[in-house]
């Protein structure tokens, strides 16, 4: 097996073991110990350099930086929590300040500012905050509208909404009425995918005022936000390493990521994704920075990156790490 550390990230993800929090939907397990991943008592995955760890519930001395978004900066596919993005920051790449892991694995944008909003008296002074994020608002634009509702949808909602169906119907009282029927249509019945075109906008315009609240709640700390769009292997190049395609083709037998995703997956879509969330940010006052392009100049076909489509090797990580470093000047 190529890469041994998922079947720990299979079983810290275990849905029969998902902590259910109220507002945020749900986050990681607690305290939860191996030699790949360590959690605190609030679920936050712990960061390692400067010879020690922290996290949210086990904080360094003096400001710190967060790297948020959801479970690439979280670090799936890292082989110990050394190896994800914010300790490789911490220990090598931007040393000069603690970098704790504040990223949510499967959260949507809405998500990242909620875990913000509901964390934000634990912190002590913030330095600076990358958010390294994207993919999952576009990946799930396209659901219905009714699971979208007014702040976007969240992974796994269809079997929230289908439980909240059955709690309404146990609850509803049966009326007289000529037709009248109990529960109503499906969600999603009849549901047709929107176009690319209008699925970009509206996972940029959702960013876009997710973004705005989060430089609101941030402002009195005088942390700089940056919103770094993450680089997915297929906007980073069509083909990979002989890794990355052995791996790929054994999850596509077992997956239907080309059917779900093929439309937003390719390098086309990335680029244009990328324009509209840079114009995004601008407007908000955010640092952007499309990682996917600065990625493709540095790396050849034998850097093995990704574990799967979205998350890194330790390879992939350091040498993101770096170029994450350069590209913000970071110290």
């Amino acid at each position: 097996m190529l890469t041994p550390q998922m079947l720990r990230y299979d079983d810290f993800d275990d849905r029969a073991e998902t902590r259910y929090l109220p507002y945020l939907m749900y986050f990681h397990r607690a305290n939860y110990r191996s030699d790949t991943i360590n959690t605190d008592r609030l679920g936050f995955r712990m960061s390692v350099g400067n010879g020690t760890q922290a996290s949210v519930d086990n904080l360094p001395k003096g400001p710190v930086r967060l790297l948020a978004g959801s479970s690439t900066p979280f670090g799936i596919g890292a082989t110990s929590d050394a190896t994800t993005m914010a300790s490789r920051l911490w220990s090598r790449y931007a040393p000069s300040l603690p970098w704790l892991n504040f990223a949510g694995r499967s959260h949507n944008s809405m998500q990242e500012l909620l875990l913000f909003l509901t964390h934000r008296h634990l912190l002590p002074e913030i330095d600076e905050i990358v958010v390294f994020s994207g993919l999952n608002d576009l990946a799930l634009s396209r659901l219905p509208d009714a699971q979208r509702g007014a702040h976007g949808a969240f992974f796994n909602c269809g079997e929230y909404f289908e439980q909240m169906e059955e709690l309404r119907a146990r609850h509803r009282k049966q009326k007289r009425g000529f037709g009248r029927r109990p529960g109503g249509p499906a969600q999603g019945e009849g549901h047709v995918v929107p176009p690319l075109a209008d699925r970009i906008a509206y996972a940029v315009d959702l960013t876009s005022q997710h973004l705005a609240s989060l430089q609101l709640l941030a402002a009195p700390t005088g942390a700089r936000i940056t919103y770094v769009l993450q680089p997915l292997a297929t906007w980073v190049r069509e083909t990979g390493s002989a890794q990355e395609r052995a791996v790929f083709g054994e999850l596509d037998e077992v997956s239907n990521f080309w059917e779900l995703y093929g439309d937003i997956a390719t390098i086309a879509t990335g680029r244009r994704y990328a324009a509209a969330l840079e114009q995004a940010c601008k407007a908000q006052d955010v640092r952007f920075l499309d990682l996917s392009p600065v990625v493709a100049q540095e790396v050849t076909d034998r850097d093995w990156l990704y574990v799967d489509r979205a998350h890194f090797t330790d390879h992939g990580t350091e040498i993101v790490s770096r170029l994450l470093a350069d590209s913000l000047a970071l110290s």
